[in-house]
């Protein structure tokens, strides 16, 4: 049974402790977003997968009581970075599993300011669920007092510019394209333009990767009404649907570990494993994508995502960026709504805000930011510890 989305709302990303709201009046302002975009109410919604990382157990609870009392299931899901996705993941099997006709994913966080701890415990690797990934960087490159996150991404940044001649500038090139982006984004945290040269006199956060370079810690909500085809039929919802094609999350394998490098252990084998059985599963390829959200949480991310994704060959994505082929009027646009790096990164809610941004994006509802033309699409989401969740959809 196929599912689509009708229906998607997000809040305005927010530095911490700017805006003074609760997690429950986050989500209550996004998913009522989704469910008045999608036509649909509350209490035809048969189930609740709402995702976030950093609050209690039965949050999820919490947060969606605030739209009505109906005795429906919530679930609670957490898997770092990805877990907005792996909600929407929970919604889609919920619907094509053929025993629910609505389900509403929700994602969220409250955060606090000053970078994330990478879950080391301030160095601590024992017992951490990011142990071997941060062993594997220990052991290469050792563990310094900048923030583990920055560390092992901004090292997985100079292993690629060892092995390929990637570029400061070209990874400064995805930080500037993506602010530019942001420009248009009235839900992003940041909206500044910045040029190459401004994101490299940023201050170093971890060499090479500057503050311009990296995703920041952010409040804020996302949501997406998921429903069958009969669901969609019945309600005359054709007009909003956007279909998910084909999803998958993979999580690490012994190739993430094995060759000791930051770049395998920061996810780049199950981004690629991940984009090679959407691709399988749907028919389709790189070459028929129109626009894609992808998980910049860090400049280098994005660069070795392109190569996971099959834009280009390994060790070309400096040059791809370059070329401006990821930006309009080029072969894709990536990250139109500013990606993570400038429209934040609330982790719960990530990946649902990516599907919003691709939602609006098929339908021609992306007001200054809209790709001409866009029909199919491609999000990724990836947590490290770890799982990757990659969805292409495609509007109905």
């Amino acid at each position: 049974m196929k599912a689509y989305i009708v229906g998607v709302g997000m809040t305005k990303f927010e530095k911490p402790e700017t805006r003074d709201w609760s997690y429950p009046d986050m989500v209550r302002e996004a998913a009522t977003a989704a469910l008045e975009d999608a036509r649909v109410r509350y209490d035809q919604v048969e189930h609740v997968p709402a995702g976030y990382c950093f609050q209690p157990s039965t949050a999820g609870q919490r947060a969606v009581y605030e739209m009505g009392l109906t005795g429906i299931p919530v679930y609670n899901v957490n898997n770092n970075c990805a877990t907005g996705s792996t909600a929407l993941m929970l919604a889609r099997q919920f619907v094509e599993g053929g025993g629910s006709d609505c389900v509403l994913a929700v994602g969220f966080e409250k955060m606090t300011r000053g970078a994330l701890g990478g879950g080391t415990g301030g160095g601590d690797l024992a017992g951490s669920p990011v142990a071997r990934h941060y062993g594997i960087m220990a052991a290469a490159h050792g563990f310094e007092a900048s923030p583990p996150t920055a560390q092992i991404f901004g090292n997985a940044a100079r292993e690629h510019m060892e092995r390929y001649g990637t570029t400061p500038v070209q990874l400064a090139a995805v930080g500037a394209k993506n602010h530019r982006h942001s420009v248009n984004n009235p839900y992003a945290q940041f909206q500044d333009p910045y040029t190459v040269e401004e994101v490299l006199a940023s201050r170093t956060v971890h060499r090479p990767l500057t503050k311009l370079q990296c995703s920041p810690t952010s409040d804020g909500a996302a949501a997406a009404v998921v429903v069958s085809e009969r669901f969609a039929d019945l309600h005359g919802l054709g007009d909003r649907a956007v279909e998910i094609v084909a999803q998958t999350m993979t999580t690490d394998t012994e190739e993430s570990f094995a060759s000791g490098s930051c770049v395998d252990a920061v996810g780049f084998p199950m981004s690629r494993a991940a984009a090679r059985q959407v691709y399988a599963a749907s028919g389709l390829g790189p070459d028929d994508l129109d626009v894609i959200e992808l998980h910049d949480c860090f400049s280098v991310n994005e660069l070795l995502t392109y190569e996971a994704l099959g834009l280009c060959a390994v060790g070309e994505s400096g040059k791809l960026v370059e070329s401006g082929a990821t930006t309009y009027g080029g072969r894709w646009v990536v990250n139109p709504s500013g990606g993570l790096i400038s429209k934040g990164h609330p982790l719960g809610a990530t990946g649902l805000a990516q599907a919003a941004e691709l939602t609006w994006q098929l339908r021609g509802e992306a007001g200054a930011r809209q790709v001409p033309g866009a029909r199919t699409a491609l999000a990724h989401n990836i947590g490290l510890g770890g799982a990757a969740v990659v969805t292409l959809l495609r509007r109905a």
